[in-house]
């Protein structure tokens, strides 16, 4: 569901900002529609520097033009360079939107998401008790090296035996990755990264978290995989608007950019499963029941994810996000969440793969409703389930009573069987019969 846009309106000072960026000639001014109503503008133009899936789907959007160099644009799919140099040197219109928000990273960076989940879940035990604190423990032990250094070396000496994983903070694809069981390997990185005053004095120690690794993962046919599930995010100031849906399951080495250089990757097979897939082969192993909670147990993951940052992200009404979430699941049907990606990759490895994520992409734009087509009311829009509403969305209409919580169920379809295509199609052909009788 798209909010009304004062929704989306964040604190008052991003208004008084945008009024003060007009008057310095340094600020680029973009979707200045020059009198016109966002509804009655003929056209959306876009921008995106991504030449993949993405390029795509906007170029066979009805109604959307490319802008190229330095045109306005109404929509622009930035890669995070460009958010970090551009976004507090330009002033946006009303109705224009931008793929990420200023500092996603508090969720998406590894030490960052630790960091805020750890306090997140602080507050819970003070305010709510352990009982709901004990919801945040879906992220494996985790210490930022080299600066809790000293903490792990102690954790690590109470559990001697047990495999580790070493991190870096800020990369992506498996790179820099490696695992550990003695403490040796870790001292030697250590060296490693301390700098000498002769040789390194401005190379900044780039940051690792050392984290407990799963050593019971779920395997299927004999091979570890993780879940990747898409999670857009409309707004995380008072509402928190979030959407799931679209996901695939990557079997094998859970790594795309890892498993490419194995021997035995197929390019036109690849190596993933639908989640629907994932799920029924689920359902046939342990029954219907535990799958039906393992997946509530990922729903969770989302909501308290995005709980954790909702006081330090900053939500302005023109981003959104859509997030890339990496799951692995253990033996015993408990997820756990390994990282978010805020730059999910859009590059498709496989036919199947192609497909998923046009539609995924096509429902993202469809959220995002640049057009202003949709009525702010909808709780499924394509392969999207609107989850999170400023409280939980409930599948059945109107307001339950949230109070015991007994008979509620969360708007979410996760895995389950959906025809986009006829649900796309009754919902658009809905919002015209709408439109045609309230004009």
């Amino acid at each position: 569901m798209v909010p009304s846009r004062e929704a989306l309106l964040g604190p008052g000072t991003t208004a008084i900002r945008c009024r003060k960026k007009l008057q310095n000639q340094n600020y680029k001014g973009h979707g200045l529609s020059k009198g016109k109503e966002r509804e009655q503008r003929a056209s959306i133009r876009f921008k995106t520097t991504l030449m993949n899936t993405l390029m795509d789907v906007l170029r066979h959007r009805p109604g959307w033009v490319e802008v190229k160099d330095e045109g306005e644009w109404d929509f622009y799919w930035c890669d995070v360079s460009w958010l970090r140099e551009n976004f507090d040197h330009t002033y946006m219109d009303e109705h224009v939107r931008i793929s990420h928000f200023r500092n996603h990273y508090e969720l998406t960076r590894k030490n960052y998401m630790v960091k805020n989940l750890k306090r997140f879940r602080k507050q819970l035990e003070r305010e709510a008790g352990k009982l709901e604190a004990a919801k945040c423990d879906f992220f494996p032990k985790t210490f930022e090296m080299p600066c809790e250094y000293h903490l792990f070396v102690e954790e690590f000496r109470k559990n001697p035996g047990i495999t580790w994983i070493m991190k870096p903070v800020a990369r992506s694809q498996g790179k820099g990755i490696f695992l550990f069981r003695r403490l040796k390997d870790i001292m030697d990185w250590r060296k490693d990264t301390r700098s000498s005053d002769d040789q390194k004095d401005d190379i900044p120690v780039e940051n690792y978290v050392a984290q407990r690794y799963i050593e019971n993962p779920y395997l299927i046919g004999g091979r570890k995989f993780d879940l990747r599930v898409y999670v857009l995010v409309m707004s995380v100031f008072a509402e928190c608007l979030l959407w799931s849906g679209h996901g695939r399951q990557d079997v094998h080495l859970t790594n795309v950019a890892v498993q490419k250089t194995s021997p035995d990757y197929h390019p036109k097979k690849g190596c993933k499963w639908m989640l629907q897939r994932f799920r029924q082969y689920l359902a046939s192993k342990h029954g219907p029941e535990a799958v039906e909670t393992l997946f509530r147990d990922i729903d969770n993951i989302f909501v308290k994810s995005l709980q954790s940052v909702q006081k330090v992200i900053i939500s302005d009404k023109h981003c959104f996000e859509l997030y890339g979430y990496d799951i692995l699941i253990d033996q015993d049907l408990k997820p756990w969440l390994l990282e978010v990606n805020a730059s999910p990759s859009l590059t498709a490895s496989s036919q199947e793969d192609y497909e998923l994520k046009t539609c995924l992409l096509e429902d993202t734009l469809h959220v995002v409703d640049m057009e202003a087509r949709l009525t702010g009311r909808e709780k499924r829009v394509g392969g999207f389930d609107l989850m999170w509403n400023d409280g939980p969305v409930s599948r059945e209409e109107g307001a339950p009573d949230l109070s015991g919580m007994g008979n509620f169920v969360t708007n979410t379809h996760l895995g389950c069987v959906n025809d986009r295509k006829k649900q796309l199609r009754q919902l658009f052909c809905s919002l015209q019969v709408q439109k045609k009788a309230s004009s």
